[in-house]
């Protein structure tokens, strides 16, 4: 059957993909338009697929706070260029995403990709994108963080977001203090609260390293486990929140800092996303 120009334009709204593409879905569909739409997903899902290996060091990170401060949800939305970082429709998509997460609270990354917009999943809202825009979108960094108050920080070019859970308030004004702690771990990329939060595995390949570097050095093999475990309380103070010098004062601590502010207050939990 002919394809007229009304179909063509008809199925670009309906689905937001090119003039071209709509009239080649359309031509092969034989004018149906529930054929149309699916050849036009199954375009998409072979361009992810063609492009799953590509690297997404672009994108926008997305931060929504409840209005007690008590909970936030944080994910990143990532893509392959900064042009597409900035496209209308991608935004869209991330705003609606955060909607989702901020209403449904999915348990992770998984259950938000699967979890549906109006009568179709969020994975396959980005698969139609990445079939429209041509690039690798995912959902990055995912996670829902609660504690007595949050505090977030978002840097300037929205590809690192910050999420700092404090406890032990009791009634001080903490607000500034929060927003210095999330620049620091912005800043810093602290891998734990505290030494006891360092996964198993960052320990023993810290030591590993640290009795290699002894080794070169010519260190006694007898010395080794000792000179790795003094490196490794090196590695702690410098990678983890709470023993790190504060930025704004190298003569505290960001423990000490808090504690100076309202006695015992501290970080619960934290987490850091980054694009790229």
């Amino acid at each position: 059957m002919a394809i007229t120009a009304q179909d063509v334009n008809k199925l670009r709204q309906m689905t937001g993909m090119g003039m071209m593409d709509c009239k080649q879905a359309l031509t092969e569909a034989d004018g149906d338009f529930d054929k149309a739409i699916e050849i036009l997903r199954k375009k998409g899902e072979k361009i992810s697929l063609k492009r799953a290996d590509n690297e997404t060091k672009e994108g926008v990170v997305f931060i929504q706070t409840n209005a007690a401060q008590t909970e936030s949800v944080i994910f990143g939305l990532a893509c392959e260029t900064e042009s597409v970082g900035k496209n209308a429709e991608f935004l869209s998509l991330g705003q609606k995403i955060l909607d989702v997460a901020t209403s449904t609270k999915p348990a992770d990354k998984e259950a938000l990709v699967a979890s549906k917009i109006d009568d179709r999943t969020i994975q396959e809202y980005i698969t139609e994108l990445t079939g429209k825009i041509g690039e690798k979108i995912d959902v990055v960094g995912y996670a829902i963080v609660t504690g007595e108050k949050i505090i977030s920080y978002l840097h300037s070019n929205s590809k690192i977001g910050v999420l700092v859970a404090l406890k032990n308030i009791n009634g001080a004004e903490v607000t500034d203090a929060g927003k210095d702690v999330a620049m620091q771990i912005a800043a810093m990329k602290p891998v734990a609260l505290d030494k006891d939060g360092v996964p198993t595995d960052v320990i023993e390949k810290e030591i590993e390293i640290g009795k290699e570097q002894a080794r070169n050095e010519g260190k006694p093999e007898a010395m080794l486990e000792k000179i790795a475990q003094g490196r490794l309380n090196k590695f702690f103070k410098e990678s983890t929140l709470l023993n790190q010098e504060f930025i704004k004062d190298g003569s505290k601590t960001v423990a000490q800092m808090l504690d100076g502010i309202s006695k015992g207050l501290t970080v619960s939990a934290f987490q850091r996303v980054q694009i790229g």
